[in-house]
């Protein structure tokens, strides 16, 4: 009867150890993966601020044209603003958000772009020494959009997989653990650019 007992009390021990390391390790492993997405997250909104912070300095060097399109300008530092106006809370990094947050910023994009084709017009702009290194640095800045998006994407596509499989993806409800949102390609990106030579 002693042994019995014994080997009941032990087998009990057993699974309340083996339900607890499933549970807690799983809970924790989840828990480093949110953070690990968070932290890459955080990397995607400072290459954008940077890029944001450059823009007044580039609008300023070009300001000084006196014949440059004011329309162009004023299109870029709107585009800033509505770019630096969409905020996603690392709490709520649902694919919607982060489309929201992806458009203001390809709108801000698209203002660089057409920035640049009218800068093509300004010889002497495109000689000032200070818009030269505001160009690069801005090119850079790309660069590093670029690497912090596709880094984003890789961490939230560990941590998406990781929730759905079995038997996290019973927990990780349990534990309002949710799906996050992926960068996606722009609109059109698909389609390879015309190029004309007329």
């Amino acid at each position: 009867m002693k042994k019995g007992l014994l080997i009941t009390i032990g087998v009990i021990v057993v699974v309340v150890f083996i339900l607890y390391r499933l549970f807690a390790g799983s809970y924790n492993n989840m828990v480093t993966k949110e953070e690990q997405v968070t932290g890459a997250w955080s990397q995607v909104e400072n290459v954008y601020q940077r890029r944001a912070d450059l823009i007044p300095n580039l609008v300023n060097t070009v300001k000084g044209y006196a014949d440059f399109e004011q329309e162009t300008l004023q299109g870029v530092i709107e585009a800033r603003s509505k770019a630096t106006g969409v905020n996603v809370n690392t709490d709520d990094l649902s694919p919607e958000k982060i489309q929201q947050f992806q458009q203001a910023q390809q709108g801000l994009s698209s203002a660089l772009s057409r920035l640049m084709v009218v800068v093509e017009r300004y010889p002497d702009l495109k000689a000032n020494q200070n818009f030269i290194k505001l160009q690069d640095q801005l090119e850079g800045t790309e660069n590093r959009i670029a690497v912090e998006r596709r880094r984003f994407n890789e961490v939230t596509q560990d941590y998406n997989t990781y929730i759905r499989k079995f038997p996290q993806a019973m927990l990780a409800g349990m534990y309002g653990f949710d799906k996050k949102g992926y960068f996606e390609a722009d609109q059109g990106a698909e389609q390879a650019p015309e190029v004309s030579f007329d």
